[in-house]
């Protein structure tokens, strides 16, 4: 292998310098988004599940709960969408379950953006 970015585990995290970092790092994974969002054809949008506003009246993107994964003080939702299967951090008590149609947003300020080569924009 070969390093790819060297830093704090937090500045890997808050700044990938390509979407292969940006993948590795965090749990859930980062999702990304081909297109979307506006953005160029060859470009590629990452948003963390835990940066992505969940409503069940509106937002940006309209999907279908796929799996509810009920974790206690959170909820992991992955969600169809027509950008493909996103993971949403939710509270724990948030009311949703399988099937159900919600929306999500992703919070402007965290949206990573990369290049047809993976690297950073």
């Amino acid at each position: 292998g070969r390093v790819e970015q060297v830093g704090s585990p937090l500045e890997l995290y808050k700044k990938p310098k390509n979407q292969f970092v940006a993948g590795f790092i965090g749990s859930p994974k980062m999702n990304f988004l081909p297109g979307a969002a506006g953005g160029s054809p060859a470009a590629t949008i990452g948003i963390r599940p835990e940066h992505v506003k969940l409503s069940t009246t509106e937002g940006l993107w309209k999907g279908t709960v796929a799996v509810a994964e009920h974790l206690g003080s959170d909820t992991f939702l992955h969600v169809e969408t027509e950008h493909g299967t996103m993971t949403v951090r939710a509270s724990g008590e948030f009311p949703v379950r399988h099937g159900d149609t919600v929306w999500l947003s992703p919070e402007p300020a965290h949206i990573h953006s990369f290049d047809e080569n993976g690297l950073a924009i």
